[in-house]
């Protein structure tokens, strides 16, 4: 049934918690969601990130192979311009002091912002790699929240990727960031107390239940080979996503339990990464009451994609 025909609907999303009111007044096909314009800022032919120019970046933390008198296919570097500071004395992290005027509490700065260069080639794009070149990128950030794990002032590490300049990016070079934070966002507490109501309420995972026919776009064999299977995947859904919508901007972020989390969060904190194309803006309904506003049904946007032909 088409969402034109659909009434309303509210649902309740049991990963964070939250309202989603579904509207087929505002509704257009989910095709016609398409971007109107190259997404990609800064569209030179070669940039600080590509190969030969490795001395104008910050300092590398490692890179893909990791034999520095090869070529590479993968780096990881410092942010030039981080949000937080890798260089304040972590002890400070433990002494939090409320501010002057409001009283809220406030912490130091020190944190870890790192970029993940995808490719050394600016026109590649991380749908146009391999499977496997994506599993490069996928265990890259694997490898760096290992290095981070270390750290004890380090609570929480959040990989996401921004493509396009209305999803945030400032390159157009492939991309992807890295951020360590010496707390847990209340958004991340939302989501891991809402996944544990599910499972003590159900005994189910909620992630993991979230698996209707009509939901589904894609499978593989063995997702634990997440080097290839989830490479693969993540590779599909972009393809798909780019055929479909042209390219849209979008966001990618990777939600995983805080660093050191306890052995009873297992059966119902997985992680897993979330691709949100921005085809629309948000207003103040949204940032009011944290309660979006969709005018496609989940059903009718994963039929869509379901039938687009990466081959064709």
């Amino acid at each position: 049934m088409a969402s034109e025909n659909r009434r309303p609907e509210m649902r309740k999303d049991s990963v964070n918690n939250r309202w989603v009111i579904f509207s087929p007044a505002r509704a257009r096909r989910p095709s016609d969601y398409k971007s109107k314009s190259n997404p990609n800022p800064n569209s030179q032919s070669e940039c600080a990130f590509c190969l030969g120019h490795e001395h104008e970046c910050a300092p590398e933390i490692f890179r893909v192979p990791p034999d520095s008198s090869s070529g590479w296919k993968v780096r990881v570097i410092q942010n030039l311009y981080p949000a937080l500071n890798r260089e304040i004395e972590p002890s400070l992290v433990e002494n939090p002091n409320p501010s002057h005027s409001s009283g809220d509490v406030a912490i130091c700065g020190f944190g870890f912002h790192d970029v993940v260069i995808e490719s050394p080639v600016h026109s590649v794009h991380l749908l146009d790699l391999e499977p496997g070149e994506v599993g490069d990128v996928l265990m890259a950030y694997k490898k760096r929240i290992d290095q981070l794990r270390y750290i004890d002032s380090i609570k929480y590490v959040q990989v996401f990727k921004n493509h396009g300049a209305s999803a945030g990016a400032s390159m157009s070079h492939s991309h992807s960031q890295i951020m360590a934070l010496p707390v847990v966002p209340p958004a991340v507490s939302a989501r891991l107390d809402s996944m544990k109501e599910y499972f003590d309420q159900t005994g189910k995972c909620s992630l993991c239940e979230d698996q209707s026919n009509d939901l589904l776009i894609a499978s593989s064999t063995h997702f634990i080979s997440i080097a290839v299977d989830l490479g693969g995947l993540l590779k599909l859904m972009l393809r798909k996503m780019s055929l479909q919508l042209n390219n849209p901007p979008f966001n990618f972020m990777i939600h995983s339990s805080p660093l050191h989390g306890t052995p009873s969060q297992l059966p119902y904190a997985h992680w897993f990464l979330q691709i949100v194309p921005q085809l629309n803006g948000i207003g103040g309904f949204e940032m009011g009451t944290g309660c979006y506003i969709n005018p496609v049904f989940p059903e009718d946007a994963a039929k869509v994609m379901r039938e687009v032909c990466i081959s064709c």
